[in-house]
């Protein structure tokens, strides 16, 4: 995959100087009693394709720094360094992360997905992400590529851009 859009370089500058992006978030919030919920009939099949969603702590725009939104693509990046999921397509959104994965088999999807959350958490200095995540296993007469345009396109529907290409923050296989 190729993620060459400055991929890591974060500006000395954000012009959000005082402000921070988590600012809305709670210390000690209770965890969601749903969350739960989301684990039932949860499973990880290796070489199985996820549509995975998982957003931040009330919804909080931790993803406008342009440092904390890269700093979260360089860990998807190294989810497949690391041989344990294949990027097929991902938005990181202001308030959220879309990611098209596919599993390898070395690590269950529960695990990466917490690993990412963990890092990226670690690096910001505080946790952010909401409990849980949303995970679709894909079947096979699903159209793969129609799903993956449909989440790059997330910037555009939420018009947050005029074009898909004026959104930093997202890559597909298939752009390569």
């Amino acid at each position: 995959m190729n993620v060459s859009r400055d991929v890591g370089v974060a500006p000395t500058n954000t012009g959000n100087v005082g402000a921070t992006p988590t600012s809305r978030l709670k210390k000690h919030k209770k965890p969601n009693p749903h969350s739960k919920d989301l684990r039932k009939g949860r499973h990880s099949e290796p070489n199985q394709i996820y549509y995975i969603t998982t957003i931040t702590e009330d919804r909080s725009p931790v993803f406008k720094s342009f440092r904390i939104a890269r700093n979260l693509i360089l860990l998807l990046k190294k989810e497949q360094q690391l041989g344990r999921a294949n990027t097929l397509a991902f938005v990181v959104m202001p308030d959220h992360l879309h990611w098209l994965m596919q599993l390898t088999g070395k690590a269950d999807l529960s695990k990466i997905i917490q690993s990412v959350k963990t890092l990226s958490a670690k690096q910001f200095g505080q946790p952010f992400w909401a409990a849980g995540f949303y995970d679709h296993a894909l079947r096979k007469e699903e159209d793969i590529l129609a799903i993956a345009r449909y989440i790059v396109a997330n910037p555009l529907r939420a018009g947050l851009v005029k074009r898909i290409g004026d959104y930093p923050h997202w890559d597909a296989l298939w752009l390569q």
